[in-house]
């Protein structure tokens, strides 16, 4: 029951750039290889061009986006039956609920659903007093009839419907039947040829003859010239009329409405409410054309499963893919400070102080002695050189270098060469908004009751810098109250000269950053020499401004 096939989702944080994309399609690959079972990469985010470019280079197809992790139907056990036809029989439809060994089934025309029939129906329409003129009300077609006595037609046309008239029992002399059959009835007769002759003379609509009985030529070919049925059982006459209103087609004693029906994509915590409740046993599931997709019942929905998700290169919620505390968190691997994500058990946790979460990923394959293709070695050597700024940055250690000239072996990549092919790709901003390039690698932090955010654009182009700082300088205060901000932060890395130059927006931004690196507060710009990482020197000293 429960997640479906026991998939686990293998996710960066939200704005992914290099290292989070292709980390977590190489940790994916990886456990599959270890464990066998599904691990699938997927993104929180947009990819940005550098990550765009870098994919196409090694023909890697972009992860799926995963836009939260909240747990919906479709992630649900669904109990999928074939459904019958409205106009089958209750016979046959009982029928099939014993095969099937469930006690609800769908009635579905055309793959639209327009009712469901429950055991309890079906007893109701035995135990229930029901008039004569039953069968003409559901409009019962003969065919019907015919399967459930399990008879024979002599004549007339098998999809015709019984539409008029009473079902009556043709076992008085002939005088008698001529009081109470009418013209268009059923009438239910034996061997006497006095009894089926007189129903023929009166004009009935149908003429059901027990035991097998023979019917005389001439009377068939009258039924036949009157647009008579006639239809042959072998059962006797009580039976007959015992089983005849099992012929009655499903449709006529199914709950038609308005049913409680989910959608696939419905979150589950949002009909939690509606299950308790509805004293229902099962609920018919929609796929989004309105399509009759399965069951779900309180039993499978009791017993299903939190969505299970690995997160890399992050562990602050703020930064996870939405819905993640409905989420189960089984594994955790990344080289940033520790945030405030929570989980409900011991997970397998592992955080290094590299500068690239891809260092990490490339030491547990070589742990577990899978051999590393060279698609993979060339995802994992991108993301170093990204999240490195080809060793330039303070993030960076002998590790990281040292695992990204053995992958840049394994890709048969130049680093160099690499690395200007995706700094480049990475830093055009040509045609795009200031909402765009804002968002392209921003991350969200909170310490104490401060939240703020941190865009960072990392180029080898100064006059590009220079048309993005004025693209970014009036937009920053609307980011800022759109997403309740407190303060926010924006990197303008120099890769060549690094250095940064920070545009603050805010109350107190420019005081924190003035306290973090003994700049003035009043300069025209803030230019930070050397400082080219988020994660190692602007937060770290941001952090310890707002802490004092």
């Amino acid at each position: 029951m429960g997640n479906k096939a026991g998939k686990v989702y293998v996710v960066g944080h939200k704005n992914p750039d290099t290292d989070s994309i292709c980390s977590a399609i190489a940790y994916a690959q990886l456990k599959h290889k270890i464990t066998g079972n599904e691990y699938e990469a997927r993104r929180a985010g947009q990819i940005n061009e550098e990550t765009a470019y870098v994919l196409k280079r090694f023909k890697i197809e972009a992860p799926s986006l995963l836009s939260n992790v909240k747990l919906q139907v479709k992630d649900i056990d669904i109990h999928k039956i074939e459904g019958v036809d409205p106009n089958i029989s209750i016979k046959d439809t009982w029928a099939k609920m014993k095969e099937n060994q469930v006690k609800t089934i769908p009635v579905v025309k055309d793959g639209e659903l327009e009712g469901v029939i429950s055991t309890g129906d079906i007893a109701k329409s035995y135990m229930d007093v029901h008039d004569n003129h039953i069968l003409a009300e559901a409009k019962t077609q003969y065919k019907n009839i015919v399967n459930t006595l399990k008879g024979t037609m002599l004549v007339g046309n098998e999809h015709g419907q019984f539409t008029k008239g009473k079902v009556t029992i043709g076992a008085s002399n002939a005088q008698l039947m001529e009081e109470f059959i009418e013209k268009d009835d059923l009438v239910i007769v034996g061997n006497r040829y006095e009894a089926q002759a007189c129903a023929v003379d009166i004009d009935a609509s149908c003429l059901i003859v027990c035991h097998d009985a023979q019917v005389p030529d001439e009377l068939l070919k009258k039924a036949e010239e009157q647009s008579m049925v006639v239809i042959r059982t072998p059962y006797d006459t009580f039976t007959a009329v015992r089983l005849i209103n099992q012929s009655i087609p499903v449709k006529y004693f199914m709950s038609k409405g308005p049913l409680t029906t989910f959608r696939m994509s419905d979150y589950v915590d949002d009909i939690k409410e509606i299950m308790t409740k509805k004293k229902y046993r099962d609920f018919p599931i929609l796929d989004r054309h309105g399509r009759f997709k399965g069951f779900i019942s309180r039993r499978r929905f009791m017993n299903s499963s939190k969505k299970k998700v690995i997160l890399v290169d992050h562990n602050e919620k703020s930064q996870a893919v939405g819905g993640i505390e409905e989420a189960e968190i089984v594994e955790i691997i990344d080289h940033h400070r520790l945030g405030n994500i929570e989980t409900l058990g011991p997970v397998f946790f592992r955080n290094q102080p590299v500068g690239c979460t891809a260092t990490i990923v490339f030491q547990m394959y070589e742990e577990a002695g899978v051999k590393i293709s060279k698609k993979i070695a060339g995802l994992l050597c991108a993301a170093i050189i990204s999240d490195t700024l080809l060793f330039r940055s303070p993030t960076c250690t002998a590790l990281d270098e040292k695992v990204a000239k053995k992958l840049a072996a394994l890709a048969e990549i130049n680093l160099e060469d690499m690395a200007r092919e995706m700094f480049n790709a990475g830093s055009s901003m040509k045609g795009k908004s200031a909402e765009e390039i804002c968002f392209q690698d921003f991350k969200q932090f909170t310490v104490n009751d401060t939240v703020f955010g941190v865009g960072q654009i990392n180029s080898m182009n100064k006059e590009e810098l220079l048309e993005i700082k004025e693209k970014l300088t009036d937009h920053l205060p609307k980011v800022l109250e759109e997403n309740r901000l407190q303060m926010i932060y924006f990197m303008l890395t120099d890769i060549l000269d690094e250095s940064t130059e920070l545009l603050c927006c805010g109350t107190g931004a420019r005081a924190n950053i003035a306290e973090a690196f003994d700049v003035p507060e009043n300069a025209e710009k803030i230019i930070l020499k050397g400082v080219v990482s988020r994660k190692k020197q602007l937060i770290p000293a941001l952090v310890a401004a707002l802490q004092q």
